[in-house]
């Protein structure tokens, strides 16, 4: 009798390694902003550009590595990636100006793409069988989560004994590090054979043509929006704004006896309530229509976001949204890039997938930098709050009239 697929194989395995390390050093620079902030003087805008910028990098990357992958080898996209993501890193840690880190935040943003979820997700994918590929894409996300764990509270630890130069190249060293893990990442093309008549030009002209796709691109945005906006400004939203931690409660008996503490705390909440809700979306995602799943993410963080605004904002409302926000945080990966692998194949999955997560940079661009602008303008980060909950209804939209059979995708 034979024995069904194993879920667990080295390549998922060394993916989860890579996306832990690039995520842990990403999801930490919203802990850097007030600190250079304070040394150079500079404005809230400043810095919050250079992060906005990399996102956006990022997702302009992200197609361009997918497709440099698929022509050349995924192992070389990622040390490509990585080296270029550790250069940043080191160039990033001696600027001195707003110029300069914006500058080298293309560089950041272009190995985040090189050594992050579209492309070790593509390889995963294509290393999965079919019955197990939404749950190693949720794994692979979830080991997204695992490094938001990690990064915000090591920076914020290192921060305490190390200036924020020297962190950044401790950064660049984990990063490189990455690339000892290579030789285990050698994936199998599992493609039909129609995939693999097909030229990058003949997917890409159906996909485009396919109004779906178009609807992808479009919800995937608000997604971008609200992670690249929490990521940035939640911990400096959460020192500024939140009410104080009185001495004997959970919090202060636990030692997080500052709000600037507690801010780097609740991106490790998001990411650790983020692993439960991946693994549950990855589960489902095999399961239950995708696109509905999708309306639902989108229109449970809406709710959750809008209460969080409306109602104080106290250390236990940070620590309960963190948590209800985490559960929804990326649950929309492995669905949207599983919905983009089952409606256009896994040849190109890494380049198709980049299309559309390139919408998703375009959303934390302009969260992170609005975040930034706004706050400067009005003293406070409430608009551009309000704008995120619009925004992530809008998605929740838009995600209903998406037809998932691959036999409606054009000819």
């Amino acid at each position: 009798m034979p024995q069904p697929p194993r879920l667990l194989n080295p390549i998922l395995i060394v993916g989860c390694i890579i996306v832990t390390v690039s995520f842990a050093v990403r999801a930490s620079f919203g802990v850097f902003q007030i600190p250079i902030e304070q040394e150079f003087g500079w404005l809230r805008t400043d810095f919050s550009m250079a992060i906005a910028i990399q996102n956006l990098a990022w997702g302009i990357g992200q197609p361009i590595f997918g497709a440099i992958a698929e022509k050349t080898g995924d192992r070389r996209a990622i040390v490509l990636g990585a080296l270029t993501y550790a250069a940043g890193m080191v160039l990033s840690a001696w600027s001195v100006t707003p110029f300069e880190h914006q500058m080298y935040a293309w560089l950041v943003g272009f190995g985040i793409a090189g050594t992050g979820f579209g492309l070790v997700l593509a390889v995963v994918g294509r290393a999965s069988s079919d019955e197990n590929r939404s749950m190693s894409l949720a794994l692979v996300t979830a080991a997204g989560s695992c490094g938001q764990i990690i990064g915000a509270p090591a920076a914020e630890w290192m921060l305490t004994f190390l200036p924020w130069q020297q962190v950044f190249i401790v950064f660049a060293i984990a990063i490189l590090a990455l690339i000892l893990t290579l030789p285990f990442m050698r994936a199998p093309q599992t493609v039909s054979k129609a995939e693999l008549q097909e030229s990058m030009g003949e997917i890409l002209g159906r996909a485009l043509r396919d109004p779906s796709y178009t609807l992808i691109f479009l919800g995937f945005f608000s997604c971008g929006y609200q992670l690249g906006f929490v990521t940035a400004h939640f911990p400096a939203f959460v020192t500024e704004m939140c009410g104080p931690i009185m001495p004997g409660g959970i919090l202060h008996s636990i030692g997080i006896t500052s709000t600037s503490a507690l801010g780097a705390v609740s991106i490790s909440l998001i990411g650790l309530a983020n692993i439960g809700g991946t693994l549950l979306a990855g589960w489902a995602g095999s399961r239950y229509p995708k696109k509905y799943l999708l309306a639902s993410v989108y229109t449970a963080r809406t709710f959750a976001a809008a209460a969080f605004i409306i109602f104080p904002i106290t250390p236990l409302s940070v620590v309960v949204f963190s948590l209800v926000m985490g559960s929804l945080w990326l649950a929309t990966v492995p669905l949207t890039s599983g919905l983009v692998a089952h409606l256009y194949g896994l040849r190109y999955m890494g380049t198709l997938y980049g299309i559309i997560f390139f919408s998703h940079q375009l959303g934390s661009f302009l969260g992170i930098w609005l975040g930034g602008r706004l706050y400067d303008q009005y003293g406070d980060y409430t608009l551009v709050w309000w704008i995120g909950v619009a925004i992530g209804a809008f998605s929740a939209i838009v995600h209903l009239p998406i037809r998932e059979n691959r036999d409606a995708v054009p000819a």
